[in-house]
């Protein structure tokens, strides 16, 4: 392993830079030394790349060195060796080759697409010039058969099956089992269906020997008179070429992922008008949900990146969240709105917080959300009589408005939501029912229910908790019972009731059986 830190003294580089700053992904080393960029590739092997040996490195940074010059001829310089010395590794030194380099020109940081976006700065001019440099880089880029079978169906199958089988291990972590199967169904019956697109692609010539890794991260504006398109895969071939649409859908998806839309849509749409190639069209959504999918695939792999730190490596897994969800989005999947209801005591609270960490959605309990707009603590017993003080139904009715306004916020950015309170009253149900309509959501409600004497010890119990929200007792249990209005107004099959006496864990993984089982997510 390479003593990095030697790599860090402007003593190591041959133009002695005053600062060096390092970045690192989960493939590569990058050292930001003044007006150049020298990046080393880790000795690891994923599967999809094998950078193990020093022989390999040496070939992958020849192959970075001659596939990115497509794009920006005057970026790479060259491949340089990383020496030891006396003194400690060095840049382009005489010796012991320790490691390979690609030695580049630094590109202004101010340009960068990723901080163009970051500070607002992204027109659609921006746009345009990226579009008009593609339009003919993909035009002239390799074809003919030895790249066409990466268009095939074969290969596109074996990249997306690829993926699942390594994103495995993270479910449960970076996405629920749900959206996970909901995923892998959708991809395969797109695949199955479509299977004469993908052919018929191949035929009108439009697989080629692309970039592969076409985002924002490896896009640089000079102003609006140049932009250069780096750092495109040289790993793997099978990543790198193909359908033209798997590298517009990355970036078309990159804007997404940046609450760009409209750039997304005129990027896409000014591709198309200068191009011609308007199938593109017929498989944007697949190639955006495996672009996505991917993304999310690398933030788990970075996430357990020993090399990073914690902070990074949580930032890393919250990221590949967000790029599973957007998958899931472009899959057509709805998000999931699970409302946990019942008396007080029977078990609602411990189920959702169940639910929200098995099925990764966010939790609103109705009693922290009450207290926080009575402005006190959660943990603040209120022991007052049945709908009076906090608990008065001009309260109550704020209390359930706010659930709704946090659901729909949740909702609408394609995060699942599990709400968790009585809803006693058949207008807070019905007022659910149109939220979910309405954000086209697929509700389920879970009607807790459980023996009495049980409801009674548990009441007994949480009224000595401390940190517990709930102000709940036996008689206000005996309230509801008497006001409880039935649901008769949902629909049977959006309707679950759930005897609540085993373990919450247990019962959560009921309720996910249950939704995978009635395919609740496809329907």
């Amino acid at each position: 392993m390479l003593e990095i830190k030697d790599l860090l003294r402007p003593e190591a580089y041959p133009h002695r830079p005053e600062k060096i700053e390092l970045r690192q992904t989960h493939i590569s080393w990058v050292f930001l030394a003044g007006d150049l960029v020298y990046k080393v590739k880790k000795p690891v092997d994923f599967g999809f790349l094998d950078f193990t040996t020093l022989d390999k490195r040496r070939r992958f940074c020849e192959r970075e060195v001659a596939l990115n010059r497509r794009l920006c001829r005057d970026v790479y310089l060259g491949v340089v060796p990383v020496v030891r010395t006396p003194e400690g590794l060095k840049f382009e030194a005489e010796g012991e080759v320790a490691d390979w380099a690609v030695k580049m020109r630094r590109l202004p940081e101010e340009g960068m697409m990723g901080r163009l976006i970051r500070e607002g700065r992204l027109t659609p001019a921006h746009i345009e010039l990226l579009v008009q440099k593609l339009v003919p880089f993909f035009r002239e880029a390799e074809t003919g058969p030895a790249v066409n079978r990466y268009g095939s169906l074969e290969t596109v199958r074996f990249n997306v099956e690829e993926n699942f089988e390594q994103t495995r291990p993270f479910v449960g972590r970076a996405l629920s089992r749900l959206r996970y199967e909901y995923i892998v169904s959708w991809s395969r019956r797109f695949m199955e269906e479509k299977e004469g697109v993908f052919a018929r692609r191949i035929r009108e010539g439009f697989i080629r020997d692309g970039h592969g890794d076409l985002y924002s991260a490896n896009v640089c504006f000079d102003d609006l008179r140049e932009v250069y398109v780096f750092d495109c895969i040289e790993f793997n071939e099978r990543f790198r070429c193909g359908d033209v649409a798997q590298d517009l859908a990355f970036m078309a998806m990159d804007l997404d992922f940046h609450d760009l839309p409209h750039l997304s849509r005129l990027f896409i749409e000014r591709y198309v008008e200068l191009s011609g190639d308007r199938g593109l069209y017929e498989i944007l959504d697949f190639y955006k949900c495996y672009r996505a999918y991917v993304r999310g695939k690398i933030g788990c792999f970075t996430s357990e990146d020993p090399g990073l730190p914690g902070e990074a490596r949580a930032r890393a897994l919250a990221s590949a969240r967000r790029y599973f969800d957007l998958a899931y989005a472009y899959a057509g999947g709805r998000p999931l709105l699970l409302v946990v209801f019942g008396l007080s005591g029977t078990g609602k609270s411990v189920l959702s917080r169940a639910l929200s960490e098995r099925l990764l959605a966010i939790h609103f309990n109705s009693d922290v959300v009450r207290k926080e707009l009575a402005g006190i603590p959660p943990s603040e017993h209120r022991f007052e009589p049945f709908e009076s003080g906090l608990y008065a139904p001009e309260m109550t009715e704020r209390t359930y408005q706010e659930l709704l306004r946090r659901a729909e916020k949740e909702l609408s950015a394609g995060r699942d939501v599990v709400l968790d309170a009585t809803y006693r009253v058949r207008k807070h149900r019905e007022a659910v029912l149109h939220l979910a309509e309405r954000l086209h959501a697929r509700a389920l409600f879970i009607l807790c229910e459980a023996p009495e004497e049980v409801i009674r010890e548990r009441l007994l119990l949480r009224a000595r908790k401390e940190g517990e929200p709930s102000d709940g007792r036996w008689e206000i249990y005996l309230s509801q019972k008497e006001r409880f209005e039935p649901p008769e107004e949902i629909p049977a099959e959006s309707l679950l009731r759930l005897e609540t006496t085993a373990p919450p864990e247990i019962l959560a993984e009921r309720v996910e059986e249950f939704l995978l089982r009635h395919q609740f997510l496809l329907s």
